[in-house]
């Protein structure tokens, strides 16, 4: 029983909603930032002699491009074959099996001393980040109203164009004064901060977490249950998971345009630093925070793509107008003869090429049923890395015959490609 004091106060001061749900989105965060972190630093390391020498990879681009190129590849097929997992785990103890797996990765690449070895690691890690993307936008189902998801989806997805950004001359700094081996020990340990905030700090639905007071929890749930309205309850298999969205020709849009986003993504992640250095002849140092400036814009625009979203309540035409600005960036970016300018070019169009993926996966939550978001989530991202998988060790082969403008005119078409597909989307009021 409360005392009169108690009493008095909870009139003057009533209670208010919790936030927990903002906790968990900058959770989101940190995880996915740790998570790119962790891929991107051989991009940094590509560019490095020493490490270089001591893979015996000096002088061979299609190897070096293998080294993402793997990664890239067991990422897709972990989409598809490990992300049911996190249907039935749930995605708390399904994340925090993804973020362990990441830091065993990065401890046997700090002690490889071959080729072979590395590519190991990089299988081991995409293991881990295959089945870890897709469970975010299950968090995001479970915790966000509809109304709330485009800006929560950009808050998370931050981290995505956040970690590049931090992490080309943060691993440049580390790489050049220690040596490449202490750039897996740094990230070793830094991976060790999202494994303990999933683990203590998340839980599968709202309900069910202690600090998620009545009113956060009543502003949740009447508002995925207005979503959740006329949508039929769908069976535990996967292949009746699947079918709840495999007969809808949108999702397969959605999917087209996610694809060449990705393939534009990874081959400048994998090949920006490599170009800035050899093809334009930047410093090490001037590659280390140029390589870096599209993704700090990628991370405003992020913020204002997601503001927009839940303002209009439209996502196609965020999709198809960043494309195409992106394929006409990477024209001029290819054409030009100052290496500045050139610069400029790619910074704008590999920010623009992420700018709308907030609005995709806002537009996935709202095609897809909540039970089988997760299988969703994991076929359209295992297509389309396992697609992109092939971008990096393509433009190592167009870089060993000598013409970096021939890869640039290649991803031109993909952006292309993927500008038709939304554009189809924008033409249904998507």
């Amino acid at each position: 029983m409360s005392s009169p004091i108690e009493s008095i106060k909870a009139e003057i001061m009533p209670e208010k909603p919790t936030k927990q749900r903002l906790f968990l989105v900058a959770i989101l965060c940190i995880g996915l930032f740790v998570c790119f972190l962790d891929r991107v630093n051989i991009s940094v390391l590509v560019a490095n002699e020493a490490f270089l020498v001591d893979m015996g990879i000096k002088g061979q681009p299609v190897k070096i491009g293998m080294l993402m190129s793997v990664f890239l590849a067991v990422y897709g097929i972990s989409n598809f074959v490990l992300a049911p997992i996190g249907d039935y785990l749930g995605p708390r103890k399904a994340m925090s099996l993804c973020v362990a797996i990441w830091a065993l990765s990065l401890f046997v690449g700090g002690i490889a001393t071959t080729f072979t070895t590395m590519l190991v690691a990089r299988v081991i890690l995409g293991m881990g980040e295959g089945l870890y993307y897709p469970l975010q936008s299950v968090f995001v189902k479970n915790w966000i109203p509809p109304q709330e998801r485009g800006r929560s989806n950009a808050a998370w997805s931050i981290g995505q164009s956040l970690a590049p950004a931090v992490a080309m001359p943060f691993f440049a700094y580390v790489v050049g004064t220690w040596g490449w081996r202490d750039g897996f020990w740094v990230a070793l340990v830094i991976t060790l901060i999202p494994l303990y905030l999933f683990w203590f700090r998340t839980t599968d639905t709202p309900r069910t977490h202690k600090k998620v007071n009545a009113l956060e929890l009543k502003h949740i749930e009447e508002g995925l249950a207005t979503e959740q309205q006329g949508q039929e309850a769908t069976k535990d298999t996967f292949k009746q998971r699947f079918m709840t969205f495999a007969g809808n020709y949108r999702y397969w849009l959605l999917v087209c345009w996610y694809m060449m986003m990705n393939i534009i993504a990874w081959a400048m992640l994998s090949w920006l630093p490599t170009y800035l250095k050899s093809a334009r002849g930047f410093t090490w140092t001037e590659m280390g925070w140029l390589a870096s400036l599209p993704f700090v814009l990628g991370v405003i625009l992020k913020v204002f793509a997601g503001w927009i979203t839940d303002r209009t309540g439209k996502n196609a035409p965020l999709l198809a107008g960043c494309m195409f600005v992106a394929a006409v960036s990477m024209y001029f970016a290819a054409s030009v003869s100052g290496k500045y300018p050139a610069a400029l070019f790619l910074t704008c169009a590999t920010a623009s090429n992420v700018m709308a993926i907030p609005a995709a996966w806002t537009l996935l939550q709202g095609l897809v049923p909540a039970k089988t978001l997760g299988t969703a989530g994991g076929v359209m991202n295992g297509i389309s890395t396992g697609t992109a998988a092939l971008s990096p060790m393509f433009l190592g082969f167009v870089i060993s015959l000598g013409n970096y403008s021939a890869g640039l005119y290649a991803l031109v078409a993909v952006g292309l490609i993927g500008s038709v597909s939304a554009a189809v989307l924008v033409y249904q009021k998507y």
